[in-house]
C-alpha cells in the first residue's frame, strides 16, 4: 500500500525562487537562508519520495475572485509553471500522478470533503518554490507531484480544525491506494508577514518559533487557533500557516528531523521543518 512517511512545512516566498533562478544563493543576503536548507535537501535525497503532495495557495494564477475553491486537487498528468507577470519560472514542468490524485478526490469527496477537481491548471511560486527549496535546480523534478490548492486569500478561509481533519483524511486515502508508494506531504506558506497596510513588513519571530515548536509539542494549540489570532500575531498573510496543519494531520505521531528559521527572506520570516511519521 501507499504510505505518507514524512512531511515538510516551508515558506514559499517568491524571492527565494528568484534567488535560485538568478544564481544568487551564495550572496551574503541569501547564503544564511540557503545554508539552512542543506540538511533538508540531504534528507529528501535519502528519503526519495515517489510522490509529493504539495499543499499551497494559488496567487491569482489558476484562480481569481471569479472562482474561489476552498480545496482543489490537480489530477492532470502535467502542470506548467505559471506566468505571474514576469514570465514563467524556468523550472521543469511538474509531473502529476493522476491515478493517485483521482483516488484522493474520490476518497475525500465520499468522506464529505468538498474537493474541486482540477483537470488543468498552471502552478505558481506557491508550489514551485517549495520544490526548489527541497530539490534545488534539477533537469526534472525527481518525484511526481499532486497539487492541493487551498483558499487562504479570500475570507472565509478554512479553519485550522478543518485543515487538520483534511490531512487525516488524506492519510487514510493514501493508505487505501493499492500501489506501493512512499509519499511526502508539504504544507507551504507563511510564516509571519503582511504585504500591505499600516503593518506592511511585519515579522513576528516569537510567534513563528512558537508555531514551529508546537507542531510537535502542542499541536492542539495550533489546530484550534482562530483566524483573528493569525491576523493579529502573524499579519494578514500569516494565515497561510493553516496549510501546514493539513501536512500535520497527514502524519502519524510525527517526529522532528530538522528545522531552520531565518529573518528576513524578502519581507517575511522564512521557516522550514522536516517531520517523519513514527
Amino acid at each position: 500500500m501507499a504510505k505518507i512517511t514524512s512531511g515538510v512545512g516551508t515558506s514559499h516566498v517568491p524571492a527565494i525562487g528568484a534567488a535560485v533562478d538568478k544564481g544568487l544563493t551564495e550572496q551574503d543576503y541569501w547564503k544564511p537562508l540557503f545554508n539552512g536548507y542543506e540538511k533538508a535537501r540531504e534528507w529528501i535525497a535519502k528519503e526519495k519520495p515517489d510522490v509529493c503532495i504539495v499543499v499551497y495557495n494559488d496567487h491569482a494564477s489558476a484562480f481569481s475572485l471569479e472562482l474561489i475553491p476552498t480545496f482543489a486537487i490537480g489530477v492532470a498528468p502535467e502542470f506548467m509553471p505559471a506566468d505571474e507577470g514576469y514570465g514563467p519560472r524556468q523550472v521543469p514542468p511538474v509531473k502529476g500522478h493522476p491515478k493517485l490524485a483521482w483516488h484522493l478526490c474520490e476518497s475525500l469527496i465520499l468522506n464529505e470533503f468538498d474537493i474541486t477537481i482540477a483537470n488543468k491548471m498552471p502552478v505558481d511560486h506557491g508550489l514551485t518554490v517549495p520544490l526548489s527549496i527541497m530539490y534545488n535546480q534539477p533537469e526534472e523534478w525527481p518525484c511526481k507531484v499532486i497539487p492541493l490548492a487551498v483558499n487562504v486569500i479570500q475570507y472565509p478561509q478554512p479553519l485550522g480544525t478543518r485543515c487538520f481533519a483534511l490531512g487525516q483524511a488524506i492519510r487514510e486515502a493514501v493508505a487505501s491506494f493499492d500501489e506501493d508508494l512512499k509519499v511526502c506531504i508539504l504544507g507551504t506558506g507563511g510564516m509571519s508577514h503582511q504585504l500591505q497596510g499600516e503593518r506592511a513588513g511585519l515579522v513576528n519571530e516569537e510567534f513563528d518559533i512558537a508555531f514551529l515548536n508546537d507542531l510537535t509539542a502542542d499541536p492542539e494549540r495550533l489546530i484550534n487557533m482562530r483566524h483573528a489570532e493569525y491576523l493579529r500575531e502573524s499579519g494578514s498573510e500569516g494565515a497561510e500557516l493553516v496549510m501546514w496543519l493539513i501536512m500535520l494531520g497527514a502524519l502519524e505521531d510525527p517526529k522532528e528531523i530538522h528545522r531552520t528559521y531565518h529573518v528576513p527572506a524578502s519581507n517575511t520570516g522564512a521557516g522550514l521543518i522536516v517531520l517523519e511519521s513514527k
